[in-house]
């Protein structure tokens, strides 16, 4: 599974405790460890700004709020 924009965060988070829990394996082969490794990073950067793009629209709805007057 790669990284795509229809995958929600939550799916990705789980997706790369997935590929954590199989690197974890005893008998994983260099080559399967590197595909995983190659995946669960671009999952985390998928992750990542997402965050991102959630974090700045909280900053925008923040500075839209109308101030109360104390």
């Amino acid at each position: 599974m790669a990284a795509k924009k229809d995958i929600s965060v939550e799916d990705a988070f789980l997706r790369i405790q997935e590929l954590i829990d199989k690197m974890e394996d005893q008998d994983i082969s260099l080559e399967d460890s590197l595909k995983y490794y190659d995946e669960g990073t671009k999952l985390l950067k998928f992750c990542n700004d997402a965050l991102d793009r959630a974090e700045k629209k909280l900053v925008i709805l923040r500075e839209q709020e109308p101030v109360e007057d104390e």
